[in-house]
């Protein structure tokens, strides 16, 4: 059996003890080397050639953030982030993510983790999901395709767009978000799967980049045009329908199937939404959360548009796949293509 090579880049000597001790109790993961800063790190992967990294956000010599984009350029491979869950550090690890890494992990108690234990079988799970990730996703290239027109038809004057992702899905948010113009979109609400303090970091990130308002959704809001709204981490993003403006309601009710926020509850919500068009989005992820919401809608409004990424373009094909098998997409859309899709169905005249 093929045992997956993994190479961990940590400045701690107790992290790299005990990383290497957790992914070393999984028969399918072998540690081959470890490095105490990114500058060793590259000569490692140079030497080595592993199948997937673990690399500390926060480290002398070459941090973490400069060791990943490097990588990026000259041997781009499945990068796994460990962040501390500072403000500062979510920050840094939203910037890893959209710039190439496929997942990160936060480490329980700040940079050096006695409790490190605790997140075993999250690391050993996200290390084994990183192999799934094809070298061609490791660079970020635009296609020169040219936009797929859309047959979709809108039958009312209000749209609101929903949107969920998982693995790989912060970097697909800002391929999407940045895509579409700001004239004419409707509201658009995202889950994103991320724990509590990264998910503001990440709407910070996306707002200062696109050209539409990004924002964490608040309990209570009425949801506008031209502004996109992510779910808080730990929290379900629902859409309540008040007369004609709807709201955003935040809710810790349980989690569903081992989510929170769910993008299942966000779809469903949507579905009770009356004279409004929905367009339902599946983006890369992880699972199938978001197929059992699709089935919700279309039941509920056999006109709604649901769009999955295509596998050529999804960082990990689980969640677009499990949206295929409901029967229910209307389109299967490459993620460089997805704003453009977006803008072409919602600026068609006399339709909105």
């Amino acid at each position: 059996m093929h045992k997956v090579r993994v190479l961990v880049i940590d400045d701690s000597a107790f992290m790299r003890k005990m990383i290497t001790d957790i992914l070393s109790s999984d028969d399918r993961l072998h540690v081959i080397d470890t490095a105490r800063n990114g500058e060793m790190g590259l000569k490692k992967i140079k030497q080595y050639n592993p199948d997937v990294v673990t690399l500390d956000v926060e480290m002398p010599v070459m941090d973490g953030i400069t060791t990943l984009k490097k990588i990026m350029e000259t041997h781009p491979l499945p990068v796994i982030m460990l962040a501390s869950v500072t403000g500062l550090g979510a920050n840094k690890t939203v910037e890893a993510i959209t710039n190439g890494a496929v997942d990160f992990i936060t480490k329980p108690s700040g940079s050096i983790s006695l409790d490190i234990k605790k997140i075993k079988n999250e690391l050993i799970t996200k290390v084994l999901a990183a192999t799934e990730i094809k070298h061609k996703h490791m660079k970020s290239k635009e296609l020169d395709k040219s936009t797929p027109v859309s047959k979709h038809m809108l039958n009312h004057q209000r749209t609101i767009i929903a949107i969920g992702s998982s693995t790989g899905g912060p970097k697909a948010l800002q391929s999407v978000l940045t895509k579409i113009p700001k004239v004419n979109v409707p509201p658009i609400l995202i889950v994103q799967h991320m724990p509590e303090k990264f998910t503001k970091s990440l709407a910070n990130r996306l707002n200062a980049l696109a050209s539409i308002r990004v924002k964490e959704a608040v309990h209570g809001e009425v949801i506008q045009s031209g502004t996109a709204y992510i779910a808080p981490g730990n929290q379900h993003l629902k859409v309540r329908s008040m007369g004609t403006s709807n709201t955003i309601d935040l809710t810790q009710d349980p989690h569903v199937n081992g989510h929170r926020p769910s993008v299942n509850v966000l779809f469903e919500s949507i579905a009770h939404i009356e004279k409004v068009n929905k367009i339902a989005i599946v983006l890369t992820g992880m699972g199938s959360d978001g197929s059992q919401g699709i089935e919700y809608i279309m039941k509920k409004d056999p006109k709604a548009i649901i769009v999955a990424e295509s596998a050529e373009s999804a960082v990990i094909n689980g969640m677009p796949k499990a949206a295929l098998n409901t029967g229910y997409v209307t389109s299967i859309v490459h993620l460089h293509e997805i704003g453009s899709f977006i803008e072409n169905i919602i600026s068609k005249p006399g339709e909105m």
